[in-house]
């Protein structure tokens, strides 16, 4: 696909059709890499997001709880002295 490059004050951008911004669930802000003489754009990706609400709802909902002891029975906390 050819795109232009266009004037934006100073500096010069492209613009993206609102094809590819959906295609690609582009919001707000792309990641940039420049390898091997290629500019690679993709969308950015934010780990965790969402967590927090998430979290949330499950301990709300009981969803929360250890499923293995933290601590077992026959542990002996002597020997790391």
């Amino acid at each position: 696909m050819e795109v232009s490059i266009i004037q934006i004050g100073n500096s010069k951008g492209l613009r993206l059709s609102k094809t590819v911004l959906d295609k690609y669930h582009i919001t707000d802000k792309i990641e940039m890499i420049l390898e091997n003489d290629h500019i690679v754009l993709r969308p950015l990706k934010e780990p965790r997001k969402g967590w927090s609400e998430a979290f949330q709802e499950m301990h709300a909902s009981g969803d929360d709880q250890l499923m293995i002891d933290d601590v077992f029975d026959d542990e002996n906390f002597d020997e790391w002295n």
